[in-house]
């Protein structure tokens, strides 16, 4: 093994993250960094799980936890015998911490910068994942990634060109911009600028960039700059993943989310109107405290009248010092039945609409040596025959094989 081990969970920010502290903690072999998710009471559990795993697998390795659950609770996993030390988020985005013996969290509420040396972490060697955003300055009532990850802050635009562009030229065919709540961008920054003006300067100066993509979006921050990119840009990809959350009025409002049902369902009209082929993704909690199953049933219909084909979709879990956490609770069994009732209706929409893509060309960039990659729409298909890594091919869409939709080369 040459460097640390890296065990992720979580967001794609994550994700990035993680290609970043590989880089600050050097050749180190010695080395095993658990970078942690928050966002529900299951992910936490999955951390001390995966702590405890890796020390029975490499018992003389160092542990150092790290993330937003360090960030959040590091007294948890510093008392943990398993850990060697803890680093907030904050910290493990600074190259000394990485030098230094003790455990480092400070106030993540202080900070108000983005990460100097611009994250980007790559999913394969196709695709890259660019921080543009970090932190949330929203306070939904159930969840606690502000807590973990601080204000939102914006990183300058010129900065993420210069970024995008470098890895342009390192062979990369497809940029995802991401962040904890992207569509928050600019207003810390000289000028406001926003999450448009954003996307319209990168497709502008990176004239080369094949595929600009953007990472989970808030639906009612959605400009008419960024609507008409997102209608009329060919090489922003037609795949939005929208964090909806629910789909009946009161539970939005117990959320303290900042749209309606009618509102989401109006922006998903509106871009489908003008660009049919958008696939639509969704964030959607099931069991919130206090939904009956009339409103649950609202958020099922949602799927339909969204045209929802990529579902991210949990049962609600409470985090201790959210305001949620303090509502009636709905029955664990109950949000689990709801939890799999949107799976399933997503699974459905997902199936017919791949129905609908077969016997069409697509677009696809092959993402993994076995010729499996994603087309423009995000549907995953796989070639007959392997392709090359990092080049776009177009293909036919011929039926379906291993639970994807599978394609020969046009």
């Amino acid at each position: 093994m040459s460097g640390p081990e890296m065990i992720t969970l979580g967001c794609r920010l994550n994700f990035a993250e993680s290609e970043a502290m590989r880089a600050f903690a050097g050749e180190r072999d010695d080395l095993v960094i658990v970078n942690s998710c928050a966002v529900t009471a299951e992910a936490v559990r999955k951390t001390r799980q995966q702590i405890r795993k890796a020390r029975k697998a490499r018992p003389e390795a160092e542990i150092i936890v790290t993330g937003c659950a360090a960030q959040i609770e590091p007294e948890t996993f510093t008392a943990m015998p398993e850990v060697s030390r803890t680093l907030g988020n904050r910290e493990k985005m600074m190259p000394e911490s990485w030098a230094s013996e003790h455990s480092l969290v400070s106030d993540i509420m202080t900070v108000r910068e983005t990460a100097p040396h611009l994250v980007s972490g790559f999913a394969d060697r196709a695709r890259a994942f660019v921080e543009v955003q970090n932190g949330c300055d929203h306070r939904c009532t159930f969840c606690v990634i502000p807590y973990g990850r601080g204000n939102s802050r914006s990183v300058p635009a010129g900065l993420v060109v210069e970024r995008i562009r470098k890895l342009v030229d390192e062979g990369f065919a497809e940029i995802v911009l991401t962040g904890v709540d992207v569509t928050s961008y600019g207003p810390d920054l000289p000028g406001n600028p926003s999450l448009g003006l954003l996307v319209e300067r990168i497709l502008t100066q990176v004239p080369e960039l094949p595929r600009l993509r953007l990472s989970s979006i808030d639906s009612v921050e959605i400009d008419d700059r960024l609507f008409d990119i997102i209608t009329g840009e060919p090489r922003f990809m037609p795949h939005l993943h929208l964090s909806l959350q629910a789909g009946d009025d009161m539970v939005l409002k117990r959320m303290k989310r900042r749209h309606s049902r009618a509102q989401a369902i109006d922006i998903v009209e509106r871009i489908k109107a003008k660009r049919p082929e958008t696939a639509i993704g969704a964030d959607i909690i099931a069991g919130f405290p206090t939904e009956t199953d009339e409103m649950a049933e609202n958020t099922l219909r949602m799927v339909d009248e969204c045209d929802i084909v990529f579902g991210h979709i949990f049962p609600y879990s409470a985090r201790a010092g959210t305001p949620a956490a303090k509502m009636p609770q709905v029955p664990m069994a109950a949000r689990k039945e709801r939890a799999a009732k949107l799976r399933a209706a997503t699974a459905r929409r997902k199936t017919a609409w791949e129905e609908t893509l077969i016997g069409t060309r697509q677009r696809i960039l092959v993402e993994r040596e076995e010729g499996t990659g994603h087309a423009e729409n995000f549907a995953e298909i796989v070639l007959s025959h392997p392709g090359d890594v990092g080049k776009v091919f177009e293909v036919t869409v011929t039926g379906h094989r291993d639970n994807r939709l599978a394609g020969e080369l046009a």
